[in-house]
């Protein structure tokens, strides 16, 4: 860095402004971007760091700010036009055309512009030939995309990204997906785009590999910058760490052998999950007790979904699942959840245009009539709020009391093992004080087992007797929470 930092800025963002009717997913965000530069950009979901980077690619049309590369403002341009200019972007998902080669594919985005150059010529096809080993596709360039494992589809949308030469490289989560040897070839390839001169915008919720690839980075939380600099300094800001792990770490464990049931509740073995050729999870094994409080911590995109996804019968997995030594296996969703392993989904899936009552009714169809009325009343004295809303539709909650409803929902179905997916995600203080405060006396007034998956380790830690860190598809580490704060929590981030 210190040697372009002398350098006039390639790309100059100004004012930055995204709305999407009443909502601002970006707020006036400023940076600069140097030639032989890797510039990041952090931040939970829903940070806004994605729809940053296609406002600047012209995919999204920014609702105010600049965008000057090279002295001229392209805010607003298509994106055909900004990538003429000087821009390649490397997209999350791959779309190659699948009929035709690895190498085909690239000479399509070498095709000149012109409707009289649509035939490739011998510079063109030896350029494709460069730039498939370049990044290499050596060995599989003249294979179709169907016939390519993940790593290689990623390899083919970097190659499309540089294939005109581009003075700036948008690169949009390339870690999503790999494993961690392809993480670090990956690395390598964005490493030598920075020796070639062109200037790197990168996203990726894989804080530590981002941060060990860039020379700055931003933080952004909610559309909005908190801090810029070297990747260690912004990991050291007080409102990052707040922002990803959620303030100070306390711990009120009980030991694993208080729980004496001689085969554990439920039991992962050696899980492994595929989205297409994207592998979600690795080798995962995980065990919980019955009566026990679990917590599975990552950061966004470590697996966690996918895990809880896989225990509940929705994603078909290599590997064993097993309740109380019985294998789950070709059971269905539904009867994974009336036989007592109901999930609470981070996307809540509320009934919008239904009451309160009405949603809360439906997770407890199943109760007699003499045991429903008990069960909500044990409920309203656990979520007090929602007797206060039960005539209320759903959709006109906050996001916090939409939250407690859809716990409340998942709890009527008196579950034998409740699993939370991100409960604390976009929710304010006073209201995580409040779910808080819900999820203990649930402890410490009830049998039920719980597995909280959670980004926020400060609200997770607290009511875990265990820990489990996934970490990039992988459990990494597991212990007690006493152990976690002084062992991993220095090194989450």
């Amino acid at each position: 860095m210190d040697a372009t930092s002398n350098l006039p800025p390639v790309l100059e963002v100004n004012g930055l402004t995204k709305r999407f009717g009443g909502l601002t997913a970006v707020k006036n965000l400023s940076f600069e971007l140097r030639a032989g530069e890797i510039f990041g950009l952090i931040g939970p979901n829903g940070s806004g760091k994605s729809t940053a980077m296609k406002s600047i690619m012209g995919i999204e049309r920014p609702t105010s700010g600049d965008v000057v590369f090279q002295g001229e403002n392209v805010a607003g341009l298509p994106a055909h036009k900004i990538a003429r200019k000087g821009f390649g972007m490397v997209f999350q998902h791959s779309r190659p055309l699948n009929r035709q080669t690895v190498l085909e594919n690239i000479m399509v985005a070498l095709l000149p512009d012109s409707l009289l150059m649509l035939f490739a010529d011998k510079a063109l096809t030896e350029r494709a030939e460069w730039i498939a080993e370049r990044v290499g596709l050596a060995a599989v360039m003249h294979r179709k995309p169907p016939t390519l494992p993940f790593a290689d589809l990623r390899r083919m949308e970097l190659a499309k990204a540089i294939a005109r030469d581009p003075k700036v490289v948008l690169v949009d989560e390339p870690f999503a997906g790999l494993t961690l040897a392809e993480v670090g070839i990956f690395s390598e390839l964005i490493s030598s785009f920075r020796d070639e001169g062109k200037a790197v915008l990168l996203v990726d919720h894989n804080v530590k590999s981002v941060a060990a690839l860039v020379d700055r980075v931003l933080a952004m939380y909610l559309g909005e910058e908190i801090c810029t600099g070297r990747a260690d300094e912004v990991m050291r800001n007080e409102t990052v760490r707040r922002v990803y792990l959620g303030g100070a770490i306390e711990t009120s464990a009980r030991p694993e052998t208080s729980f004496a049931d001689k085969v554990p509740l439920l039991q992962v073995e050696n899980l492994s999950v595929y989205y297409g050729k994207a592998q979600a999870l690795d080798d995962v094994s995980i065990h919980v007790h019955q009566g026990e409080f679990v917590s599975v911590v990552g950061l966004n995109g470590a697996g966690k979904t996918t895990l809880f996804n896989a225990i509940s019968g929705f994603l078909p997995y290599s590997g064993e699942i097993l309740r109380g030594g019985e294998s789950l296996r070709g059971i269905s969703p539904a009867k994974i959840a009336r036989r007592g392993l109901v999930q609470c989904p981070e996307s809540r899936e509320l009934f919008g245009e239904m009451s309160v009552r009405e949603n809360l009714d439906l997770g407890g169809h199943h109760l007699s009539d003499a045991a429903r009325p008990k069960q909500i009343e044990w409920l309203f004295e656990l979520f007090p709020i929602l007797r206060e809303r039960q005539g209320q539709m759903a959709q006109t909650l906050s996001g916090g009391e939409q939250q407690m409803l859809a716990i409340g929902r998942a709890l009527m179905m008196q579950p034998k093992i409740l699993i939370l997916d991100e409960p604390t995600l976009g929710l304010a203080p006073v209201i995580l004080e409040q779910l808080s405060k819900a999820l203990e006396k649930l402890r410490q007034t009830s049998d039920i087992t719980v597995l909280l998956g959670e980004q926020n380790v400060t609200f997770a830690l607290p009511h875990a007797d265990r820990v489990y860190v996934l970490e990039h598809a992988r459990i990494v580490w597991e212990g007690d929470p006493a152990r976690f704060a002084a062992e991993a929590g220095e090194g989450y981030l």
